[in-house]
């Protein structure tokens, strides 16, 4: 089934009290330090289930490992769950940080069927991690596909989401955006060199605004592996397929979906984005959950949130619930 068809289709008791001590003097109290948050991610795998058989679906963790406030962060089409280092660097002295990689992205394994490369995947995954993180609650940030991914799971009754993050995509996807997509997932060719492969880069997430080198280079870094012949995207080039098989002829509307929501949300919007549009956007704020807006100038599809100014609305958002 098509992506564009399933869009439509889916609607103990207190501690024993310790005897005296025998000096008249109570020995001091030793306080217990939190354990550190670690610098690094920990990497990490969880085997799922789709159609056609078993895969494995790769995330990274930050954080403490025992807290039980859990962020998972879910990226978007061609991307990988390293895009939110900084972010989940930030979060993770309040947080477990999940950001896992899609299946057919990054780490993660690659399905045999390319039709099985659709929402209803993608949402199952990630009732697996949750389930595997062992928790009965999270709070959600989800970047163009990873925030329909969380629109969806929201939707639904008795859903684990408590506060939403959507980063440019709601319940319009325009067709323009989603042909523009269409002329590059999938199509990138083996590059003779990294350099070629970060301008190309460069080149195809040029709506991500102006970024410094270290930025570009973090996502070139974290996106390219070296094959034979030279370099490649850390991708499944099957992704692709399900938007070569279905012509693009309107916006896909999913307000239903939307209105569904019942958890605290926040909407980020590149002020140029071609896929959320500024008046989709303003209706969000007064329909379903009725969203928060937040916009982000001289940036399009989508806000990296890789810099202080793009994360400390979703900091102060997500832990105004504490």
């Amino acid at each position: 089934m098509s992506l564009l068809a399933t869009l439509r289709k889916l609607f103990a008791g207190a501690p024993a009290t310790p005897p005296a001590p025998l000096s008249p003097v109570p020995a001091p109290l030793t306080e217990v330090a939190p354990e550190p948050v670690a610098p690094e991610p920990r990497l990490r795998s969880v085997q799922c289930i789709g159609a056609h058989g078993f895969h494995r679906m790769a995330y990274t963790e930050w954080g403490d490992p025992h807290n039980p406030r859990v962020l998972v962060c879910v990226h978007g089409l061609t991307r990988n769950g390293r895009d939110f280092d900084d972010l989940a660097r930030a979060m993770a002295p309040h947080y477990r940080v999940i950001c896992p990689d899609v299946v057919g992205r990054g780490r993660s394994g690659w399905l045999a069927v390319k039709d099985d490369y659709q929402l209803p995947t993608y949402v199952a995954d990630m009732i697996t991690l949750i389930a595997r993180l062992d928790v009965e609650t999270v709070h959600w940030v989800g970047t163009s596909m990873g925030g329909l991914i969380g629109m969806i799971i929201a939707s639904m009754p008795d859903n684990p989401i408590r506060r939403l993050v959507l980063n440019d995509v709601g319940p319009v996807v325009t067709a323009a955006s989603l042909k523009r997509i269409g002329q590059y997932v999938g199509n990138a060719p083996v590059f003779p060199s990294y350099e070629a492969g970060e301008s190309y880069i460069r080149e195809v997430s040029a709506p991500f605004g102006r970024l410094t080198d270290a930025q570009w280079r973090h996502l070139s870094e974290t996106s390219l592996k070296e094959v034979e012949g030279g370099w490649a995207m850390r991708y499944d080039p099957g992704i692709g397929e399900p938007f070569r098989k279905t012509p693009i002829l309107a916006d896909v509307s999913l307000w239903p979906i939307y209105e569904a929501i019942s958890s605290p949300t926040l909407v980020v919007r590149g002020a140029e984005s071609d896929l959320l549009l500024h008046d989709t956007a303003v209706q969000m704020t007064t329909r379903g959950p009725k969203a928060r807006l937040v916009e982000v100038p001289d940036v399009g599809h989508a806000p990296t949130l890789m810099d202080a100014q793009q994360i400390a609305p979703i900091r102060d958002f997500l832990l105004e619930a504490r």
